[in-house]
């Protein structure tokens, strides 16, 4: 008969954030299989994930359309073998530091649903983080540390600064993605990174207006105001950017807080301290060792905490807040809810959504779920949070929501 042939479509190469469609020809029909992504990371971490499918009677398969009868998920989830891939070893975050590279995704068919020992056929996914002609120029101007990304061709496209969380370092995929989508993008460390310490006992915001004024001199970027957006700590640090510095007209906080956190924050002539914490009331789990911080931030309703508030209803911006029901990292509903109520106090426009079932890292497509990984700063393991499939779905609708609240207000 014919050879099994797994195709990608509509091409075996994308952006990581591309959905695509997995094709598996020339079984014979009902054909029992087992269907494998793996996954090697830059680090050498192995990522796996397989589902158990049975084949049309033409001898197809279309993950389109095919259900999953078992394995890493179940039913019909086209873009299931990337979302579900997870680490041999425990407590990975799939991650992308060298955005210049690929993830290589082999996709490979074995016989039967039992013990896969005779590979019938296999393809290659190469997922990019940079499109076709996208630029990335490294910025150490000033005191920047950061990295900025251009979107091929004159412009002028909308300017966005790009901040992730209190692991610190200097994270471009995002950013990377961005700008393939049209946005020029300014990926921004603030924090443990070359001489930025690990935990600076002070953040300024002359720094963060450093990457504004950066981004706007730039020709390609439209001067109809900067875009901010950013993950955890950076989502605090993106509604400072908006309230205080005049050039950002659009903030995206992704599982954030309407408060200071962790760190104070020093503008021109005032000094926001962080939300009162208590790492005493941090739980560690016995067998996994696992750290959960939900309850180390002092009551946010309590007025004694107000003065690390940040007035995010005295800024002109447009507001967009995503939080995830089952984030097990900090309250970042709770915490969004409050900041919008005071918005909407105010009569500013703000949109929110709240994703049941998902965690803290709320992503671009298609990265798997993190429950749990190590946090580079406080080098303990931290729980994240959220459920697989609704985590998944929550990154594709978020990631769809950001683009278009950028387009709409920049």
């Amino acid at each position: 008969g014919m050879a099994v042939q797994v195709t990608v479509l509509p091409s075996p190469k994308c952006l990581f954030d591309d959905p695509v469609q997995v094709r598996v020809v020339g079984l014979q029909p009902q054909q029992a299989v087992t269907l494998r992504a793996s996954l090697v990371d830059e680090s050498g971490e192995l990522f796996q994930a397989h589902a158990l499918y049975r084949a049309g009677s033409n001898g197809e398969l279309d993950l389109s359309c095919s259900p999953a009868l078992g394995g890493s998920y179940l039913g019909v989830e086209p873009m299931g073998l990337l979302w579900s891939l997870q680490s041999k070893t425990p407590y990975k975050r799939l991650a992308k530091r060298n955005v210049l590279t690929p993830f290589c995704v082999d996709l490979e068919v074995y016989e039967g649903h039992g013990d896969i020992s005779r590979l019938l056929g296999k393809c290659t996914n190469e997922r990019w983080f940079l499109g076709e002609g996208v630029k990335r120029i490294s910025v150490r101007e000033g005191r920047l540390k950061a990295t900025l990304f251009l979107p091929p061709g004159p412009g002028p496209f909308p300017g966005l600064i790009d901040l992730y969380g209190s692991g610190g370092g200097l994270v471009e995929y995002r950013a990377s993605l961005l700008a393939s989508r049209g946005f020029v993008t300014l990926a921004l460390a603030y924090m443990a990174f070359e001489d930025i310490p690990t935990t600076p006992e002070v953040l300024e915001l002359g720094y963060f207006e450093e990457a504004v004024n950066f981004l706007q001199k730039q020709q390609q970027v439209k001067d109809t105001g900067i875009g901010v957006l950013g993950l955890s700590k950076g989502a605090d640090l993106a509604l400072s950017m908006a309230t205080f510095l005049p050039g950002i007209k659009a903030a995206v906080s992704i599982s954030g807080s309407g408060f200071n956190s962790f760190i104070p924050l020093k503008g021109n002539g005032f000094t926001i301290p962080p939300h009162p914490y208590n790492l005493g009331r941090m739980k560690i789990s016995d067998e996994s060792g696992l750290v959960d911080f939900s309850d180390v931030l002092d009551d946010h309703r309590d007025p004694a905490t107000w003065d690390c508030r940040i007035p995010v209803e005295t800024s002109l911006a447009k507001f967009l807040f995503l939080s995830g029901l089952d984030d097990t990292n900090w309250k970042s509903d709770l915490y969004c809810q409050d900041a919008v109520q005071r918005l909407q106090q105010y009569g500013r426009e703000v949109e929110f959504y709240s994703y049941s079932g998902a965690g803290h890292l709320l992503e671009p497509p298609y990265l798997p779920l993190c429950r749990a990984s190590i946090h580079r700063v406080l080098g303990m393991f931290v729980c994240w949070g959220g459920q697989w499939r609704e985590h998944a779905k929550a990154q594709e609708d978020a990631w769809c929501r950001i683009q278009a609240f950028f387009w709409q207000h920049l």
